[in-house]
């Protein structure tokens, strides 16, 4: 009995030098960085010698439970809780990288959008001058559109990289393809301006023989070519973009609604500005009136795009697209307003029609410029997409 009670106080000796020599630390150790408990927890098994936390459990266990549920109390009560060591995920793309591809385009791309839509605004204008009996209006817009649309092709060829790619894309007619479309749109719209310029020339071929004849034919010829080409020139203006917003570009393709607009308007304030430059005052009426309804219909659109689509407006105020934009709206206000005001004044008129070239121009770069921007930029494609997810899941 006596041995039995021996052996029982020893092994409860030995049990409790252990837990001693469990809970003192190694002799020369350091603590670990960062090893602090966080406030409110409970230290690590092991860290305690046995005896207390045997004494804890048993004989102090509810207590223990009552103060720790009175500490989560008061914790909420001071508004305060468990901090979180890790902070909010906030992905924005793998490795900072862009998440969908700029658009392999050169800078040729955005005179090619220019120059396009100058070519169908000119267009319209000749048959303005047609319609009315402006001569001096019809042969201005018929001279621009071909020198236009000749100068567009360049450009597009250019960036292509070779003559024949453009060929080979005649080849087959996609009604799903706005670049298939549009290159038979262009080269249609090519050969109509064509046609149509070279009527120019008939006064300038003698009355008798072979070319008087020819003098006879062109000019009947000339009116159904420019009729072809004014047909085509809505389309014309408006299927580059139509090209940007098919993209998977972030801003272009939100975009998508309001682009064809902005790209009609500005190719009717261009075209109407070569008949204010290059047309008397007293035959340049159509054209004000062409440029002020462009100008109008361009300005009310692109403030639609650089304020109605939230997130995706802001690279159409940023950077060189945000400068090339402002510039663009103030110099398309100015000719519009000058349009109105220089009815008698050729000089005015003609400042005007400068005016409203150049805001032309900055429009398609500032346009292409945002896209660009968009595309580089992970956030413009993951926060709409987050934000179109958690509207599903509402």
């Amino acid at each position: 009995m006596n041995d039995h009670q021996s052996s029982n106080g020893s092994g409860g000796s030995d049990s409790g030098s252990r837990a001693e020599s469990v809970s003192q630390p190694v002799a020369g150790s350091q603590p670990v960085a960062g090893s602090q408990p966080v406030a409110g927890s409970q230290p690590a098994g092991g860290s305690q010698p046995a005896g207390e936390s045997r004494a804890g459990d048993g004989a102090g266990g509810g207590g223990g439970g009552a103060g720790r549920g009175g500490d989560a109390g008061e914790r909420r009560r001071r508004g305060g809780g468990d901090r979180a060591m890790v902070p909010p995920a906030n992905f924005r793309s793998y490795y900072g990288r862009p998440i969908v591809r700029a658009a392999p385009w050169e800078k040729d791309i955005p005179s090619y959008l220019f120059t396009g839509g100058l070519a169908a605004g000119s267009a319209l204008l000749a048959l303005g001058g047609q319609l009315s009996r402006r001569t001096a209006l019809r042969r201005a817009g018929r001279l621009s559109a071909l020198a236009a649309v000749g100068v567009s092709t360049y450009f597009l060829v250019n960036d292509l990289g070779r003559p024949e790619r453009f060929v080979n894309m005649l080849r087959v007619a996609k009604p799903t393809s706005a670049m298939s479309m549009g290159t038979w749109i262009l080269s249609g719209f090519g050969v109509a301006a064509g046609a149509a310029a070279v009527a120019e020339a008939a006064p300038l071929l003698p009355r008798r023989g072979l070319l008087g004849l020819v003098r006879k034919v062109l000019p009947p010829v000339g009116a159904a070519a420019g009729l072809g080409a004014a047909a085509l020139a809505p389309g014309l203006a408006t299927y580059t973009a139509v090209l940007l917003a098919d993209t998977s570009t972030p801003s272009w393709n939100a975009a998508r609604n309001e682009l064809p607009f902005v790209f009609a308007g500005s190719a009717m304030a261009s075209g109407a500005a070569v008949g204010m430059i290059a047309a008397p005052a007293d035959q340049a009426g159509p054209a004000r009136r062409m440029a002020v309804l462009g100008a109008g219909l361009e300005l009310y659109h692109a403030h639609r795009v650089e304020n109605g689509m939230g997130l995706l407006s802001e690279p159409f105020h940023q950077d060189q697209a945000g400068k090339w934009l402002r510039a663009a709206r103030t110099l398309t206000a100015a000719g519009a307003l000058g349009a109105l005001a220089g009815r008698r004044s050729r000089l005015i008129s003609a400042l005007s029609g400068v005016a409203l070239l150049a805001g032309s121009a900055l429009t398609r770069f500032g346009v292409y410029e945002a896209g660009i921007a968009s595309a580089k930029d992970p956030k413009y494609t993951v926060v709409p997409q987050r934000e179109r997810l958690n509207d599903k899941l509402r």
